[in-house]
This record gives C-alpha cells, structure tokens and sequence, in this order.
C-alpha cells in the first residue's frame, strides 16, 4: 500500500501534507527529527491517511491536496476537532 497523510504540529497547530509507500517508518521519521520540513515543528502527530494501490495516485493527491484551496479546507474541515459549544451570543442570564 501507498499513503497520503497529513501530520499536525502541537507547536503552532498547522498541517504537513506528504505520502510514503511506509507509514509508520514515515511517521517515526518525522518524530525523530530526521525530517527537515516538519524538524521544528514537533511534536506532531498523525491526524488522517488515505491509502492508494499505487505511488503515483498517492502523490497525485498529495499534490492535489497541497495546489487546491477548497480541497484542502473542505479537507482540513474533516479533520479539524469541533470546538467547545459556545454560549449563545446577549449578556449572562438572559
């Protein structure tokens, strides 16, 4: 199998979008530092994969993904954890 994945740092909350034909060894790599791009950014974790029968249709969304601005928000939006209810909007006790 090949992987599309998407890592979030806990440092500024931000997304790092990549694919493997390895995902844990990937995943290791990118908590061990060994990663240039996300080296910084740690600690980060895992958030979503998608797995493809083929390299290239891993990186075609990879790319996909990364050139596309809805897909990527409609994408993010998926992932991104619902916040707390918010009280409704008027002052206390009303």
């Amino acid at each position: 199998m090949y992987y599309f994945y998407i890592l979030q740092s806990e440092i500024d909350h931000l997304y790092y979008y990549g694919s493997t034909t390895n995902l844990k060894r990937r995943a290791k790599e990118h908590s061990k530092g060994a990663v240039f791009a996300t080296k910084y950014r740690r600690p980060l974790r895992l958030v979503y994969y998608e797995a493809f029968l083929s390299l290239d249709q891993a990186r075609k969304r990879e790319k996909q993904v990364k050139l596309s601005g809805s897909i990527r928000d409609a994408l993010n939006k998926r992932i991104s954890p619902v916040g707390p209810a918010r009280p409704p909007a008027g002052k206390p006790g009303q």
